[in-house]
């Protein structure tokens, strides 16, 4: 009845003063963003929604989710699987067992990350939304309904016309002022908490950006080692210094890298074919070349190589800059430039 009375405004409420006003919306704040941030965080750290709700479902059964491969590991697994079917001897089947070797070190730190920030992060943010946040609800759940029984008590004695009446309804407003007041310090104890809260939180967030750290700094040194690994294939993995910074991205996709060659073979050394080529396709005349690989065309327009023979090569305007033109007696066609090294 009181609580109507003061929603239609008939009733006077007790106002809690200005502090414990601030200290409940600064929780209420807490919890609103930490729940934000905890949510987003899970998203962050595990992707797929089927396998968060899997896993949230087995925690609350007590048991653990059974173990599967993360996205990266399944990757590794694959270019492994299609690397030893095409053959660890040719530099493609080569390049793929090493890739997918690294992709499963990416995947077991991507383990490592969830299961630290898990346990350092996530879990002392949960602990506070189902624990201490639960209880702060409950206690001003709890001042809500002794200040509803205190404001009553104060509409009764207004209301009380005879001296006992009045009497009665003095004694039972003390009894409800006190324990509204024992109440309301109940409440603030409990709120001032939330400080301690937020320094709880900092140094569990400095644990999280450690886990990311680690985890950044091992993936970057797994994808560091494996670029130095595939460097030395007969492949144009590195850009030629004259083109531009955008142009990797082309040149791996060209046939040259496609194209089945030994991956054991020695690596060219990128800026003496460079120049070399550049000085060439720059003149009008050509140069003799040997053969580093095997090459097999891949349409009429390209030329097929022999590892070590000397062919004639020459560039002709507007031609493809991973190419050349190469002749044999009275063959012609395009060759690969990373399959060539110029004689003087």
């Amino acid at each position: 009845l009181q609580f109507t009375e003061e929603k239609l405004g008939q009733a006077e409420k007790t106002e809690l003063d200005a502090h414990l006003e601030n200290l409940l919306s600064k929780a209420e704040c807490t919890k609103l963003w930490t729940e934000k941030i905890m949510k987003q965080t899970e998203v962050l750290l595990q992707p797929n929604p089927n396998a968060r709700i899997e896993e949230f479902v087995y925690e609350k059964l007590d048991r653990k989710a059974p173990s599967r491969m993360n996205n990266p590991e399944l990757l590794g697994q694959y270019m492994i699987d299609a690397g030893n079917e095409f053959g660890p001897g040719t530099a493609y089947g080569n390049a793929l067992i090493k890739c997918g070797e690294t992709q499963k070190r990416i995947g077991t730190a991507d383990r490592e990350l969830i299961q630290t920030s898990a346990i350092n992060f996530l879990t002392p943010l949960r602990n506070f939304i189902e624990g201490d946040y639960k209880t702060i609800t409950k206690e001003r759940k709890l001042l809500q309904n002794k200040r509803l029984d205190l404001d009553a008590a104060k509409t009764r004695l207004k209301k009380a016309k005879v001296a006992e009446a009045r009497a009665a309804s003095e004694q039972e407003v003390r009894i409800t002022q006190s324990e509204f007041d024992r109440q309301a310090e109940i409440t603030r104890l409990l709120l001032e908490g939330i400080s301690s809260t937020h320094a709880h939180h900092l140094r569990c967030l400095n644990d999280f950006v450690e886990a990311q750290m680690t985890y950044y700094a091992q993936c970057y040194q797994y994808m560091l080692d494996l670029q130095k690994q595939l460097g030395s294939f007969p492949s144009t993995f590195l850009s030629n210094n004259n083109q531009s910074s955008t142009t990797p991205v082309q040149s791996l996709c060209t046939p040259s890298v496609l194209a089945s060659a030994s991956a054991s073979l020695p690596s060219v050394s990128n800026s003496v074919v460079t120049s070399g080529i550049s000085e060439l396709k720059s003149s009008s005349g050509s140069r003799k070349a040997r053969v580093l690989y095997d090459y097999d065309a891949a349409n009429s327009s390209e030329l097929s190589l022999l590892a070590d023979e000397v062919i004639t090569v020459y560039s002709i305007p507007g031609m493809d800059s991973d190419w050349l033109m190469g002749e044999r007696g009275n063959q012609k066609g395009k060759v690969p430039i990373t399959y060539l090294e110029l004689l003087n």
